[in-house]
């Protein structure tokens, strides 16, 4: 019971998120003294399973035509059975939507208990204990998985990638499961191809807020993001007025990332918003107001308005690339 799955859909690829929840799964075996298995459902991808093969202790493709679009009745039934052949004591999902929709139903059919939004991974006297924010950000609670496994999706770039691959290769071994006659099916995807990255794995985000006064605010930010080859972001406000993308849209209700510096313009720091950036290494703050919130939570704040700081930031930023 001390083994350890990571379950990857196979569509996402190997991206920080997944080398983010192998890392997590690693660390968590070796500490449990137990072995890593990995699970990529989906179609094939060579290149996943090979990155996979190198970090954990085998890994299992469940890439039959019935999984190779995400249906979550295939879905999750193709999981319980692979968990049950392996009997772990953890099971972790990425922060992805599939993965948080599986997650508390896979838990119920497996026996166990489940958790979202992880931050930290950590055992006690054999018990999986996991952190995360709550109270809108004000609070981080430490809950312990009594019962067993313990189902968990992680936060993105919240864990390291794996430090060291494995002294030897695992077999990638092709799998078929039983599967239910479906009673749902999706019948029409929509998406939004922006041509970016995802914004969980960006290293820099520059996000703005109500404080902007409008979507040209915006443009100086994207141009401001791109120089420090980062990604643009939003607070709920600026979403909701329609100055940009709700997939900008940075919080409680919106992503919640972690980058290694997020800059937060003109926003004033509610904990709906703070709950989605709690986690950036150094948060940078311009505000007009003295007395915003943003300003307790960040490590460097400029009081003044945006519109005289952020050029001169791009002045700067074009200087030093000259």
């Amino acid at each position: 019971m001390s083994n350890v799955i990571i379950t990857l859909f196979s569509a996402a690829g190997y991206d920080r998120a997944a080398q983010g929840v192998a890392g997590a799964g690693r660390r968590l075996a070796d500490s449990l003294g137990g072995q890593l298995h990995a699970i990529v459902i989906g179609a094939h991808n060579p290149m996943l399973n090979t990155s996979l093969a190198a970090v954990a202790d085998s890994v299992v493709s469940a890439d039959q035509a019935e999984l190779a679009e995400y249906q979550p009745e295939a879905c999750l039934a193709a999981l319980t059975e692979l968990c049950k052949r392996i009997s772990p004591a953890a099971v972790l999902l990425s922060n992805d939507t599939y993965s948080q929709e599986l997650a508390p139903r896979l838990a119920h059919r497996l026996g166990g208990s489940a958790v979202g939004d992880g931050v930290t991974l950590a055992t006690e006297s054999g018990a999986i204990r996991v952190q995360r924010a709550v109270y809108g950000g004000k609070a981080v609670a430490t809950i312990q998985l009594k019962r067993s496994p313990a189902v968990v999706w992680l936060r993105a770039r919240a864990f390291d990638v794996p430090a060291v691959a494995s002294a030897s290769v695992a077999t990638v071994a092709a799998t078929s499961v039983t599967l239910p006659e479906a009673t749902t099916r999706i019948i029409e995807r929509k998406s939004e191809t922006s041509g970016e990255a995802r914004l969980e794995d960006a290293r820099v985000i520059v996000s703005g807020g109500r404080g902007l006064g409008g979507p040209e605010g915006f443009e100086g930010l994207q141009e401001l993001a791109a120089m420090l080859g980062g990604m643009t972001a939003a607070s709920r406000a600026a979403c909701d007025s329609g100055w940009c993308p709700p997939t900008w849209q940075v919080g409680q209700t919106g992503k919640k990332v972690a980058p290694g510096l997020y800059l937060a313009v003109a926003i004033r720091g509610a904990s709906q918003h703070l709950a989605g950036m709690s986690d950036s290494k150094v948060v940078a703050a311009v505000n007009i107001d003295a007395d915003a919130p943003i300003f307790k939570y960040c490590s460097f704040g400029i009081v003044e308005d945006y519109k005289k700081v952020v050029p001169l930031l791009k002045e700067k930023l074009a200087s030093l690339q000259k």
